[in-house]
């Protein structure tokens, strides 16, 4: 791989020494794997395996796996994430290690989800989450990953960051990992040295400005921004952070990270800053910062409209009450009806969810537990996914590894003995999803938006996640 001589000269200009190494190490060196289990499903860590130093959950792989023929990863049950990125477990953890009321928390620029997935684990229980993104195909892609990690108390939106500010000072902690050049995924994908030039160093550190300035109005006085990119430059990462505090009056907050995990420090601020950097840390290049929002600050709130009506029928209510035997928690969510589909929500975030709505375009939200077709209730992935799923609301059907990749392919599939109606599909004793069992045969219920594409499926494919962690 040849990296560009503009970008070699940018660094080199820093004279700074824990930079040395680092283009030989984007040039020469390959990427590392590493995945992070689902604390929300009660998914441990293996015996045996190398951790990564900043996430108890997370943990290196000696290479590079067929992810896609795992079902254990359509289950939710883990996801594939860079090990640099799991530092958002430990933030959003250190953050929050003196509160135990529920936060409001945004992940501006969310997609594909993982460092989401990250905070969910690690927020006070029943926070809100509100995750956000800009590109619909990407947005697409960041509900599918949420709905699998399965938090009720989540809200996935659509749309240009700046808009949060309409809310006012409405969120305790701001994630904001900003569109960049993409310095540090040089080693990983070819596309972003291809890509890379100083002209779009400078457009991302204009649009990056623009953004945090954007996001500061919509996080409440005291509350944390964390700041981060996929990139090395300081226009992208110190220059932003010191706007931050020198312009917004931002203080600047020390992480005092431990020596041994070896992440390197801001280059030529004052401010803490950290850099991962590949050939002195194992991970792909990530810089993140986090500042506190001052508690004098000047805020304003935004009014939050009036509840609308339901403007459902007797029928309908009829099979809204039938749905909530399907929770464990029942009594604590809201039950909404929009274009015939069933959606509960955490009824204390109910307000939250009606402002939000008001000015971004919402995609998902809580629970989709059911389609309506007549007077039949169709159950929903979503469901299927959710914790807080009763389990015994439906019949469940335990089916090998080559049924549920069919499934997950979904083609069609006869049950022995189980069933007819509908019915939980398991695999390892863990959810999959749901059929409709006709005897003959049984339609799949998984979401055509989701299936596996690929015709190249091995014989077997053993589970990433040990059966010893359930």
């Amino acid at each position: 791989m040849t990296i560009p001589q503009e970008f070699i000269n940018e660094i080199e200009s820093y004279n700074c020494p824990t930079l040395t190494g680092l283009v030989e190490a984007l040039a020469e060196t390959e990427p590392e794997t590493s995945i992070r289990s689902n604390l929300g499903k009660n998914i441990g860590v293996p015996e045996g395996v190398e951790r990564v130093p900043w996430c108890n959950n997370g943990w290196y792989l000696p290479r590079r796996e067929a992810f896609t023929f795992d079902p254990a990863m359509h289950q939710g049950l883990y996801y594939v994430q860079d090990a640099s990125s799991m530092i958002y477990s430990h933030i959003v953890s250190r953050l929050t290690a003196e509160s135990s009321a529920p936060l409001r928390y945004l992940d501006a620029c969310a997609a594909p989800g993982g460092k989401t997935t990250a905070a969910i684990d690690t927020l006070p229980a029943k926070s809100l989450v509100v995750a956000n993104e800009y590109v619909a195909a990407r947005a697409s892609v960041l509900c599918e990953n949420l709905v699998k990690w399965g938090s009720t108390a989540t809200i996935v939106t659509k749309g240009d960051a700046t808009r949060f500010g309409k809310l006012g000072a409405f969120f305790d902690i701001i994630a904001a990992d900003v569109p960049c050049s993409g310095e540090g995924m040089m080693r990983k994908e070819s596309e972003a040295v291809a890509q890379w030039s100083p002209v779009l160093v400078k457009e991302c550190a204009e649009r990056q400005r623009l953004i945090v300035e954007s996001l500061w109005e919509a996080l409440r006085p005291g509350g944390y921004m964390i700041y981060s990119t996929c990139t090395f430059n300081r226009h992208e990462n110190e220059e932003i952070v010191e706007h931050l505090c020198q312009s917004l009056g931002a203080e600047s907050i020390d992480l005092d990270l431990p020596s041994q995990w070896h992440i390197a420090s801001g280059v030529n601020t004052a401010c803490h800053c950290y850099r991962f950097m590949p050939h002195i840390t194992r991970g792909e290049g990530l810089f993140v910062a986090v500042v506190r929002k001052s508690d004098d600050a000047p805020c304003s709130s935004a009014k939050v409209p009036k509840a609308k009506g339901s403007g459902t029928n007797r029928g309908q209510e009829t099979l809204m009450k039938r749905v909530k035997a399907w929770l464990t928690d029942s009594d604590e969510m809201e039950y909404m009806l929009n274009n015939d589909t069933i959606t509960a929500f955490p009824r204390t975030h109910s307000q939250a969810l009606q402002l939000v709505s008001q000015h971004l375009d919402v995609l998902h939200y809580g629970i989709i537990l059911a389609a309506i077709k007549g007077k039949d209730l169709i159950p929903h992935q979503s469901l299927a996914l959710s914790p807080a799923l009763n389990p015994n609301a439906f019949p469940r059907h335990e089916i090998d590894y080559p049924t549920a990749i069919a499934y997950l392919r979904r083609e069609s599939i006869v049950l022995a003995d189980a069933p007819r109606g509908y019915v939980l599909l398991t695999h390892n004793d863990r959810p999959l999803g749901f059929v409709k069992n006709l005897g003959n045969r049984a339609n799949n219920l998984y979401p055509q938006q989701w299936r596996i594409l690929s015709t190249h499926l091995p014989d077997a494919c053993p589970s990433i996640i040990n059966s010893s962690t359930h």
